[in-house]
């Protein structure tokens, strides 16, 4: 079917030979490309436990700082630089300190570390005016070497507030017990930290109680491929499940409604009662009975109380925002507030008070780049907090529409369509295919600084949420395995047909643009989807899937583990270094290329590694190819820094606009 199209459309282009009109008028002067690229100049937006004050993340060029307010006078209560940290969380310690998560690209193989995007924890204090480390010893000295803790955090903070104030915990590495990853209580006072329960290997994660005593712990076996469920009772903590897990294991929530139970999230199909995503279940600490907890639809995530730490309500993204339900009556409350004032706007809940009086609103939809909003209910006022991209003035924003296909084998395919700012009547644009990445994640319909860059170039955009994406059903996402290079990406130029009979876009001008999974789309579509795109840039992708693979083998030390088999199930291997991999890795079919590439990638990259897009260069060398090859220094796989994000954009829409003209 694919073929017929494309030669209809050629032989139509072959009769307007001579004479070649715009395609559209975009009447919207475009932002800068370095707008698009800038790291938010506002992020990570958090409330005070009293809903006084606000901290947030701000950038200037590659230099981010942590800046304190006070919401009733506005005033900076405090602020320092971090320098070009890249921090990934902020949380409150009380009301007094802020804890700032950061992390960087590692390669420690004494402790088992391999090229690994490594987290580390200073606490600031604003009194003092000064960034704590943590996990320091007694004498306050950081230890990284032989003799006592690493400084490198082993699992998330978990701030508790006791009674006797807030208490940091957090699991850390001791080169004293190096068979253990144990659970230390942080001195917020002066970061130094103390034993406080003992955790082995095999812990993968646990719960808290509001005194900061572990109550429940998930124990993974990787050798037996067992997963165990410890609840704590009188005697000290009792097996009272088990369950074999060679890939997926459950994974502990928080704690119940009442307190007295645990929130899993596990595979329990005896327990399901015919719901193919029910998934959470409530486990009674006493008892050990599970009951399937129930929403009204399918949570993204669970939300859960600052100060009890019990579950208070339910989160997912919908195709048309976000979908809270609350049975906390305060959260409720807050929330049913927010949806009246941000009415058709898809308003987030970021952040919120300890009693839900104040919260934090994010919006980036309907022409909205990311602004935030402080809302409190009892000042019945709303103030602006900022913009996530202050240089993306609304009228510059592209429309996006939400999109629904049928695949070649009849499988429903929903995505979303952006298109270029000011364009009324969207008819025969050139096309850009922006596959997401991991691939078990999806696009939303939220502002998306990569697409909305390449739609201000006149393009439009289509962002399929293919097979093997999340947030349409278990059925959805496991159609998608063994389909790597196959229906996967199908799917994506069943997109492209599907815009073409609609008129939308030209067939004859389409790309194709990727970051991770969405880096090995890109390159599969030259070589195994021939005869669709005029070229191709992948960002980070993989180009040899056993290659890939193997070094997930390698890496966790046992070279059939979990990693190893989940990625096994998904590209339809049936065993490790299965050489029918090959047949999907782009890298083998460089002779097959039917369009130029362009391949970025950051040296620092430690989710796929840049061997990946060097063999993929060789591979197009040896054959022939036209290609381009780009290496960031020092960036990660996320373009965590200003100048390389804001390269790797200026030098696709380059790329695209050589390879695929808009007029």
């Amino acid at each position: 079917m694919r073929r017929v199209i494309l030669a209809g459309l050629a032989a139509v282009s072959l009769c307007a030979s001579t004479v070649v009109a715009p395609a559209f008028a975009q009447t919207v002067e475009p932002a800068p490309l370095s707008a698009y690229g800038a790291l938010p100049s506002l992020e990570l937006v958090q409330l005070s436990p009293s809903g006084k004050q606000l901290a947030f993340v701000t950038v200037s060029g590659e230099e981010r700082m942590l800046v304190l307010l006070d919401i009733a006078t506005k005033a900076q209560t405090g602020g320092v630089s971090v320098g070009q940290a890249k921090v990934r969380n902020l949380d409150w310690i009380g009301e007094g300190k802020i804890l700032i998560t950061t992390t960087k690209t590692e390669n420690l193989p004494e402790i088992g570390l391999f090229n690994t995007e490594l987290p580390t924890a200073q606490i600031y204090d604003p009194g003092k005016k000064k960034l704590i480390p943590i996990l320091t010893n007694s004498q306050g000295q950081v230890l990284n070497k032989r003799g006592g803790l690493f400084q490198g955090l082993f699992s998330t903070p978990n701030i508790v507030q006791t009674p006797e104030g807030p208490a940091l915990l957090v699991r850390a590495f001791n080169f004293d017990t190096p068979d253990r990853l144990d659970m230390y209580r942080v001195d917020i006072e002066t970061g130094r930290a103390r034993l406080a329960e003992v955790m082995g290997n095999d812990v993968q994660d646990y719960l808290l109680d509001p005194s900061g005593k572990a109550i429940a712990k998930g124990e993974y076996d990787r050798v037996a491929k067992l997963y165990k469920l410890q609840l704590s009772g009188d005697g000290g903590f009792r097996e009272t499940y088990k369950t074999d897990a060679p890939i997926e294991t459950p994974s502990l929530m928080g704690l119940g409604l009442q307190g007295n139970s645990v929130i899993i999230y596990a595979d329990r199909p005896d327990l399901a009662a015919g719901k193919e995503d029910a998934h959470y279940y409530d486990v009674n600490l006493q008892t050990g009975v599970w009951r399937p907890v129930r929403f009204e639809f399918r949570p993204r995530s669970l939300l859960f109380h600052p100060v009890t730490r019990r579950l208070i309500g339910a989160m997912d993204m919908s195709d048309t925002g976000p979908v809270y339900a609350f049975v906390d009556p305060a959260a409720r409350t807050l929330w049913e507030s927010v949806q009246r004032s941000f009415a058709g706007k898809a308003p987030q809940l970021v952040s919120w008070s300890d009693n839900f009086r104040q919260g934090v609103v994010f919006t980036d939809s309907v022409q909205d780049s990311g602004s935030y909003f402080i809302f409190d209910l009892d000042a019945a006022k709303l103030t602006a907090a900022g913009s996530a991209y202050a240089g993306i003035p609304t009228d510059k924003v592209a429309p996006v529409q939400y999109i629904q296909y049928q695949a070649a084998d009849g499988l429903p395919i929903y995505g979303f369509l952006t298109t270029p700012p000011g364009v009324k009547d969207p008819k025969n644009l050139p096309l850009v295919v922006l596959p997401h990445g991991g691939p078990a994640t999806h696009d939303g319909r939220g502002f998306d600084w990569w697409s909305q860059a390449i739609a201000s170039r006149g393009y439009a955009v289509l962002q399929p949420n293919f097979r093997g994406s999340t947030g349409y059903g278990d059925a959805f996402m496991e159609a998608g395995y063994g389909e790597w290079g196959k229906k996967m990406q199908t799917d994506l130029s069943d997109g492209v047909r599907h815009l073409a009979t609609q008129g939308v876009i030209d067939a004859k001008k389409v790309c194709i643009v990727g970051a991770s999974y969405g880096g090995y789309a890109a390159l599969a579509g030259p070589t195994l989807d021939r005869g669709v795109y005029r070229c191709a840039v992948s960002v980070a992708g993989v180009s040899d899937l056993r290659l890939m693979v193997r070094r997930e083998a390698n890496i966790y030390g046992r070279r059939e583990n979990q990693t190893v088999r989940y990625w096994n199930r998904f590209m339809g291997a049936d065993r490790l270094g299965d050489t029918s991999l090959d047949e999907r890795s782009p890298a083998k079919l460089a002779d097959k290329v039917d369009a130029p590439i362009l391949m970025i990638h950051g040296r620092d990259d430690s989710v796929v590694a840049i061997e990946q897009s060097r063999i993929m260069a060789d591979a197009l060398k040896r054959a022939g190819k036209s290609y381009e090859f780009i290496e960031l220094n020092g960036e990660d796989h996320w373009l965590s820094r200003t100048e390389t994000r804001q390269r790797m954009l200026s030098e696709t829409v380059r790329f695209l606009q050589a390879h695929n003209p808009v007029n």
